[in-house]
């Protein structure tokens, strides 16, 4: 169908890829292995303190996770789960930090979790980013897996024009894409949507947004915003691949990166490790040389 329109109207070709693309699954239908997931997370989830916020396009659910008794208050910390995702997916940064004595608040994305809608883009969802931002920041750190993180590179960096950036003193970005072009290039392929289209789904995120396409990469983000950060990723990452991580690392020295070798894309959130090194980059632990 994308073949023959670009032939025949690509203005209209690239407004319905675009549309497509930002579509988001149906929460209510979910796997018998997200069923699971999510049921497993049901007594961990009722400790949290639920707040729905009001962002310029709905409604997003924020959890908010008290620090475990008798911890010592050190800071706030934002989650933000990926694409086809959800707090509960979490689960293992967020007791991590909660551990370390921080109080996590964790953002279900529009059209994810307990959040309303079937949309969702970086414009909706850095503006979600904003409105927790006001409500529980400044944030110690903000931290994304999958497009989370480039959802939190680009809310802390004011990526998107009208929109406040969000104060953070540090990030963690987990299996996180680091350029929108490269992500636009590959759903293109995948769907047969032709050059002429595709400069219309350019032009719809440039109105959207108030910069081009072209500018949405994550070395020139974090180049723009320099608080220090970590990247963590699987150099095995299927849905990801590792050039991502090579290129928040070019941004500069604030910026470190750490291979988790063999954990792909999901498996790399619950592992004890991971966990570890992102909790300690926030609380101030030294991260050897070698990881840049």
């Amino acid at each position: 169908m994308f073949g023959a329109a670009e032939h025949v109207a690509p203005r209209l070709s690239g407004r319905a890829a675009f549309e497509l693309f930002c579509r988001t699954p149906n929460v209510k239908a979910l796997s018998d292995g997200e069923r699971r997931a999510v049921d497993r997370a049901a007594a961990f989830m009722t400790e949290a303190r639920h707040h729905r916020l009001k962002t310029r396009t709905g409604c997003v659910m924020a959890h908010e996770f008290r620090p475990e008794p008798g911890r010592a208050a050190q800071g706030t910390v934002l989650v933000i789960h990926g694409w086809r995702s959800r707090t509960e997916y979490m689960r293992a940064l967020i007791e991590g930090y909660r551990g370390a004595g921080y109080r996590v608040v964790s953002l279900d994305l529009p059209g994810h979790g307990q959040s309303q809608g079937r949309r969702l883009n970086m414009v909706n969802a850095v503006d979600a980013a904003r409105v927790v931002g006001e409500w529980f920041g400044p944030f110690a750190v903000i931290v994304g897996h999958s497009f989370g993180g480039a959802v939190a590179a680009n809310a802390v960096a004011g990526s998107v024009k009208g929109i406040q950036p969000v104060a953070a003193d540090r990030l963690v970005l987990i299996a996180a894409p680091s350029s929108l072009p490269a992500i636009f290039d590959d759903f293109s392929r995948m769907l047969n949507v032709g050059p002429r289209s595709q400069v219309a789904m350019a032009d719809r995120v440039e109105k959207l947004a108030g910069r081009p396409l072209r500018e949405f990469t994550g070395d020139r983000q974090l180049a723009q915003a320099p608080v220090p950060t970590l990247v963590i990723h699987a150099p095995d990452d299927r849905e990801v691949s590792a050039d991502h991580a090579r290129r928040y690392a070019g941004a500069g020295e604030h910026v470190r990166l750490h291979w988790a070798e063999g954990l792909g894309h999901r498996r790399i959130l619950a592992d004890k490790g991971v966990v570890e090194r992102a909790v300690g980059f926030v609380a101030g632990e030294r991260e050897p040389a070698a990881l840049h």
